[in-house]
């Protein structure tokens, strides 16, 4: 007999694994593993690379109880037939309230799937840790924000969230980018920056940043610097992903820093 699993979740990967974490973490499937799941529970995790036109097929999608967007170095508002395919799955997993937890990239084509609007932030990138304000006028989450101070995640991107889709709310903004993080009902999730990322993982990136000629050396060594004096909150940020993908947000426990 096969293992029974109490949930079952999919990474839909939206951006090539860099010979770092290939070599370092042995892919970006499992940093997101590592993040987001949880060893003391009977899970079940599968990897489809849509950035390389691989996605489930739509008679498994109601076998799954969440799926997560990850981030990547396309343009959220790009026509690529792969970009366009995951749009569409995105607004089938909304019809069918499965929930969707979006990360970076993921967070933008979320909000263009429902209908919102993102493209290049007039400020530029932001690169290294921010601090985000968690935003306590939504009840359902009141449970789990209400003791939240402003916690810092780490950022790199250089296109945002410009507006909401209809019926989105958002619930955490910076003194960057006015949507750090928004939701939909109950079963979506967009989170700006990556509570999955350590900092070698953001290092590393920063470096190959640099050699494409994306940043400039004073964008690089400003990020560093405030890499090396500002702690990201990881591990608070995966716990609240986490218990959104659980469906815990209005039962679960206090979380501290």
């Amino acid at each position: 007999m096969g293992i029974e699993y109490k949930r079952r979740y999919a990474l839909l990967l939206a951006a090539r694994d860099s010979e770092y974490v290939k070599k370092v973490y042995g892919g970006y499937f499992n940093v997101f593993v590592a993040a987001y799941g949880d060893e003391e529970e009977e899970e079940r995790w599968d990897m489809y690379r849509v950035v390389d036109g691989e996605f489930p097929d739509m008679d498994d999608l109601q076998s799954y109880d969440g799926f997560i967007v990850s981030g990547s170095p396309y343009d959220a508002y790009g026509d690529d037939n792969w970009i366009l395919e995951l749009c569409f799955l995105l607004q089938a997993l909304d019809s069918m309230q499965k929930k969707v937890l979006g990360i970076c990239f993921g967070h933008q084509v979320l909000c263009r799937a429902l209908g919102g609007k993102v493209g290049k932030s007039d400020s530029g990138w932001d690169i290294g840790p921010r601090k985000v304000n968690i935003v306590n006028s939504c009840s359902l989450f009141e449970t789990l924000f209400e003791t939240l101070p402003a916690l810092t995640i780490i950022e790199c991107h250089q296109d945002e969230v410009l507006e909401l889709p209809i019926g989105a709310e958002v619930i955490g903004f910076s003194d960057k980018t006015g949507v750090e993080m928004f939701r939909i009902g109950n079963h979506i999730l967009g989170v700006q920056g990556h509570p999955e990322y350590s900092k070698d993982i953001l290092n590393n990136l920063i470096d190959r940043l640099l050699s494409q000629d994306s940043i400039e050396i004073d964008q690089a060594n400003e990020a560093r610097s405030k890499l090396e004096i500002q702690e990201p909150n990881s591990k608070c940020w995966q716990e609240i992903c986490k218990a959104f993908l659980k469906g815990l947000w209005n039962e679960y426990p206090s979380i501290e820093q």
